[in-house]
């Protein structure tokens, strides 16, 4: 299946999930998540949920990790239309957000840091496949973010449902996943 129809086909899959299949799925990602061994992380890039869209949201991992290490960093990001990129902020208690031209909480600012200071890295995405492609919202915003950092940041997805068999149109600049979350299991890459 190429991108576009798995884009049309999950974002249909999202809107008919109830506000308790999403309660649920998200506890569910939680205890999933809790299995996973990650090594030391100083700055996490978390990812704000769109609401209208049942997005997976990070935020109950977040507050895990913080709970597991008080010196953990969150970083959100802010994008920029002219290119595509984002900047990347710490985020704490005295950090503003206000809603970008998608409806998307953005960080106003606080102290930037640049991508390759960042350790791991939870992503949205609309669905993944068996290898670890995963297919976003199609700005490419976060291939580009990846691209610009090291090699060895980890790249976790969070998904309501099991991948699909394969994205057929893969291109050379997309990012794969080292891990994705679902309720049913963790998948790694």
């Amino acid at each position: 299946m190429i991108k576009s129809e798995i884009r049309k086909q999950f974002k249909q899959q999202r809107q008919a999930l109830t506000e308790k299949d999403v309660n649920v799925f998200q506890d569910l990602m939680l205890i999933q998540f809790q299995e996973l061994h990650l090594p030391y992380i100083q700055f996490l890039h978390v990812y704000i949920p769109m609401p209208s869209s049942k997005e997976p949201d990070p935020a109950p991992l977040v507050d895990w990790m913080r709970f597991r290490d008080l010196g953990l960093n969150i970083v959100y990001s802010k994008i920029i239309d002219s290119d595509y990129s984002m900047q990347h902020f710490i985020s704490d208690d005295t950090t503003e957000f206000d809603l970008n031209q998608y409806g998307i909480p953005e960080p106003m600012g606080g102290i930037e840091i640049k991508a390759g200071q960042i350790d791991a890295a939870i992503i949205p995405l609309l669905a993944f496949d068996n290898i670890g492609n995963r297919v976003g919202y199609g700005k490419g915003y976060y291939d580009r973010f990846l691209a610009n950092c090291r090699a060895d940041v980890l790249k976790i997805g969070l998904s309501f449902f099991p991948p699909v068999s394969s994205i057929d149109d893969i291109e050379n600049f997309d990012k794969k996943l080292d891990f994705c979350i679902t309720p049913e299991r963790v998948y790694a890459f």
